[in-house]
Formats: structure tokens, C-alpha cells, sequence
């Protein structure tokens, strides 16, 4: 057995735990998580305080551990589910690994019809000691990630060019960038790209190269002046 003082203290900080939830809809997103040793337990749950039934939400949880080489992983979790009226429920669980110096952060998002309804995340930090009191956000920094919901080629195609330019750009933006895409009329589809529940930019589909690539070059245009305004917010909410 270790002596005692290698075993490893896991310090959890919680970041937007106030749920978000809009006006119309009454279902919030709450993360509950268990610490033994090195594992730790995620639950996503699930609750509905109205006194009516709720059916066809959709829900995504999202990790990204940080090794200690800096390399990432991620698992990715999402289903289709519905809530009694006052009913509490556990769509899903998570089992974390975490070793020394490692980090993990955690989103769990509930959406109806594309929108996002609610919205929990949590970061885990695993160290011998509590170096610092406070972990900011900022410290954990996810950059560089796309998740790709396209159902169509034409989908897939935007989220290739549009990834490939994100690439190549220089600015990979600490936040999960989200394609997505529902049918429309006839063989056509509407994209699009957003950021939790901000619209970036939305368009038709169309069966041309130049099309998508011009949409991807105005998509990292808008994702700039976005990232200004989110930097701006939140150190005007610091001072």
C-alpha cells in the first residue's frame, strides 16, 4: 500500500452550475459526480418540474480528459428520452480514470427540437496538492474541437472543408464548436454551426464545392468576432 501522502486529493470545480432554462420549458440538466480513489462517477440527469409529460428531448455528454503528455480523449454519449411529470431520471453514466496532474471536464446538454433547453459541466483537476484554491475556467482550455451531426454528404462535406480551414487558420477557439443539419424542402438540407446555443451562422445546402467553402470562410469570420464578444463578456463579469 502507498504511503498515504501519494495518494492523489481530486479537486472538482464546478463551472456554470446555475442550469440554464428557458422560459417556455421547465427541464434542467444537473451533473452528479462520485469520488473514489482515482474514479470517479458521472451521472447526467435529468429532471422535469412540470406537472405535464415531456417526450422526445435529446440529450449529449461530452468528456475531454487532458493526459498528463497534454494529449486529449474524449467520450461522447447521446440518446433520445422522456420525463413523467415531477420525474427525476438518470439517462446516463460516465466512469472517469484520473491520474495525477490530469484534467477532465464534462458536458452534459438537453435539447428539444435542436434547441438547447439546459446545460451542466463540471472540471475535475487530480493533484497531490491543492496548488491553488480556485481553478478559472480559462486553465482548462479546449481548443480545436468540432462535433460533427450532419446527415447528409453535403453536411459532411461543410464539416470537412469548413474543419479544414479551422485547422489552418490559427485560431482554435477554447469552446465545442457544433454542425448541425435537419432536411428541408425537396433533396435540400439547412446547416448549422453553433456554439451551445448560439447561432453562429445558418444556410441551405447546395451541391457546390465553392458554395460550402465560401459558407466555412464566412462561418470562421463570424466564430471571430464571436470569440471577441465572449472574451469581453467575461472579463466584464470579473471586474
Amino acid at each position: 500500500m502507498k504511503p498515504s501522502h501519494n495518494k492523489l486529493a481530486l479537486f472538482l470545480l464546478f463551472i456554470s452550475t446555475s442550469f440554464y432554462c428557458t422560459s417556455q420549458e421547465v427541464i434542467t440538466a444537473k451533473i452528479v459526480s462520485k469520488v473514489a480513489d482515482n474514479l470517479i462517477d458521472i451521472k447526467a440527469i435529468a429532471e422535469n418540474n412540470d406537472v405535464t409529460f415531456k417526450d422526445e428531448y435529446s440529450y449529449l455528454l461530452f468528456s475531454l480528459k487532458k493526459g498528463q503528455g497534454g494529449n486529449y480523449s474524449k467520450n461522447t454519449q447521446s440518446g433520445i428520452f422522456s420525463l413523467e411529470s415531477n420525474e427525476q431520471k438518470v439517462l446516463t453514466t460516465l466512469k472517469i480514470n484520473i491520474q495525477e496532474n490530469e484534467e477532465c471536464k464534462v458536458y452534459f446538454y438537453i435539447r428539444k427540437s435542436g434547441n438547447l433547453i439546459s446545460k451542466d459541466s463540471v472540471v475535475i483537476v487530480a493533484a497531490e496538492k491543492a496548488d491553488k484554491e480556485v481553478v478559472e475556467e480559462e486553465d482548462f482550455e479546449i481548443k480545436g474541437i468540432v462535433i460533427d451531426n450532419a446527415i447528409t454528404k453535403l453536411g459532411k462535406d461543410f464539416h470537412d472543408y469548413f474543419y479544414q480551414a479551422y485547422l489552418v487558420s490559427g485560431n482554435q477557439y477554447p469552446f465545442i464548436i457544433t454542425i448541425k443539419e435537419r432536411p428541408s424542402f425537396g433533396r435540400s438540407s439547412i446547416i448549422t454551426l453553433q456554439v451551445d446555443d448560439k447561432k453562429i451562422i445558418e444556410f441551405y445546402s447546395r451541391p457546390d464545392e465553392e458554395y460550402l467553402k465560401e459558407y466555412a470562410k464566412l462561418a470562421l469570420q463570424r466564430l471571430k468576432i464571436f470569440d471577441k464578444q465572449r472574451k469581453l463578456l467575461y472579463k466584464n463579469r470579473r471586474i
